[in-house]
């Protein structure tokens, strides 16, 4: 199926099944799957985009497709979604594909690169480009199929215990940051941990991380990190518009119902709008109670930008010499976003410098 007429259909099948109730529910096979995610359920949002694919498949077949979801640890650790769903552990994941660079460094095209797309961006590419294709030939390596199914927005630049005011002041730092922005942060000096959700805050705590990334006002107010570090860095340049995606297991993928496959899509399609919606709604108002509470707001300096955008596409192209399917999606990538920041650097970028400058 074409990707255009997927998204077409997919649009017209949540239309149709929120007027309708369960309208493909023609067939009566009862499927039971288990669905692990990378997130505690504390942060209902982000967790939120599994429950809605769960809720959707659900309603839209009467009860005959039931998907259960567990919270990060619950089955699988946070980081281990991707293996649980390639050995067939659980039939289904919500996780960020940038967890999984140690698999294949082309994984971080499924959720953000450092100076990358923001999320009308990246759903352009993913849907409308190559995107998705390029990024599937990839899931098949690894037994599965993958579909996004959440965006966050543009993301803050992370929490940190002190001000960091140049390049030199990054050096040593120890920071929870992954993907492709967790390397460059390392070529520029940092020492880079990842860990899952549930793990940062105690880790910032006792001083075993100085500094972290997260999401943003939302979700880091839920965390809690205001607590233990007052500095609030933006913009997050290494996630501009970072994709959460849904893996399935292929077998398990191949087993459904050509009409449940059908409406398992529709409904990733709906839990990708639904979280950037939720949150563009919930960030607003976090972000006022957070300043309100004495946090620091901070910009990342010119050099720190800079420094970081250099190290990125160098970093890009060292990637893309040494492995050929990744310099296939990075070129492909690459091409659109040059064409996509022409065109928004003409209207986007001048209507959003006007109005934010006099609000």
């Amino acid at each position: 199926m074409k990707r255009r007429d997927f998204m077409k259909k997919a649009a017209a099948g949540v239309a149709a099944s929120t007027v309708f109730g369960p309208v493909f529910a023609q067939t009566k096979k009862k499927i039971r799957w288990r669905m692990a995610t990378s997130w505690p359920k504390a942060l209902d949002t982000i967790y939120g985009g599994a429950e809605t694919i769960a809720d959707r498949v659900r309603a839209m077949t009467d009860g005959n497709f039931d998907i259960r979801v567990y919270a990060g640890g619950e089955i699988v650790h946070g980081l281990k979604v991707v293996d649980a769903v390639q050995q067939g552990t659980v039939q289904a994941g919500h996780t960020a594909g940038y967890y999984y660079i140690g698999k294949h460094p082309a994984f971080a095209f499924a959720t953000a690169l450092p100076f990358g797309l923001n999320f009308r961006q990246q759903n352009a590419w993913l849907y409308d480009g190559n995107g998705n294709k390029l990024l599937n030939e990839l899931f098949a390596d690894f037994n599965m199929i993958g579909f996004p199914a959440g965006n966050t927005g543009v993301q803050m630049g992370g929490w940190f215990r002190k001000e960091i005011n140049s390049v030199a002041d990054l050096k040593g730092l120890k920071m929870r940051i992954p993907g492709l922005g967790g390397k460059v942060m390392a070529r520029l000096g940092v020492t880079v941990q990842v860990l899952a959700g549930g793990e940062i805050y105690p880790a910032l705590e006792r001083g075993a991380i100085d500094a972290t990334e997260w999401v943003g006002p939302y979700d880091d107010e839920k965390q809690g990190f205001y607590k233990v570090a007052k500095y609030y860095y933006y913009p997050g340049w290494w996630e501009p518009g970072p994709t959460l995606h849904t893996f399935v297991n292929l077998k398990a993928w191949n087993d459904l119902p050509k009409e449940y496959q059908q409406i398992y899509m529709t409904a990733a399609a709906e839990a990708n709008q639904q979280m950037m919606v939720d949150y563009d709604f919930k960030n607003p108002p976090a972000f006022k109670r957070l300043l309100a509470k004495g946090v620091k707001l901070r910009r990342f300096s010119n050099e720190i930008m800079d420094a970081a955008r250099k190290e990125a596409f160098a970093l890009f192209d060292e990637l893309a010499s040494s492995d050929k399917f990744y310099e296939k999606v990075y070129t492909d990538w690459k091409a659109f976003r040059e064409d996509i920041y022409r065109w928004y650097g003409t209207a986007e970028s001048a209507y959003l410098q006007y109005v934010a400058s006099r609000s």
